[in-house]
């Protein structure tokens, strides 16, 4: 009865858990397209004030580094912003063109670590009442399910009795 009831509670914690990635993952876009859009206004100032020196993009860099010690961390830093935006701008284009199933598909998309802490420190759970979010907590009621009884079958096998074969 106990085993039961924990098998029980492990299938409700994984709906209840997995419900949530709907709307986690939409926070978690609209946060990146702020990002996006920050990062963005930067590279495009610095590549304008790059071609208005005659430069392009890499050139500029390149004249940043021959400037000093602060010229080459600066240029270090900005190089380190354009990447993260063009990984970013990636990442928000993929994950815009995908539906809530295939978001759970491609979470490695939800991957920035200053982004997803800043929608987890602000994310509130709420009830599921989309057709995904119902999905994420069938799926994750299942998954609790399998996991707590795995995890009870683990507990029991030293206890188990050995039944004799006959010969």
């Amino acid at each position: 009865m106990l085993g039961r009831a924990l098998i029980l509670a492990g299938g409700l914690a994984g709906a209840a858990g997995l419900s949530q990635f709907p709307e986690f993952s939409q926070q978690y876009v609209q946060r990146l397209g702020g990002a996006v859009d920050e990062l963005r206004g930067f590279v495009k100032g610095f590549d304008a004030d790059a071609a208005e020196v005659g430069l392009g993009r890499e050139a500029a860099l390149e004249d940043l580094r021959g400037g000093g010690a602060m010229g080459a961390q600066r240029a270090e830093t900005v190089a380190g912003v354009i990447v993260r935006y063009e990984r970013l701008s990636a990442d928000l284009d993929a994950l815009r063109r995908a539906g809530p199933f295939t978001r759970a598909y491609r979470a490695r998309s939800l991957g920035d670590a200053q982004i997803a802490s800043a929608a987890w420190d602000e994310f509130k759970p709420a009830m599921p009442l989309t057709f995904e979010g119902a999905m994420f907590a069938g799926a994750g009621f299942l998954g609790g399910l399998g996991l707590m009884t795995a995890a009870l079958a683990l507990l029991r096998m030293p206890f188990r009795r050995r039944h004799a074969r006959p010969a």
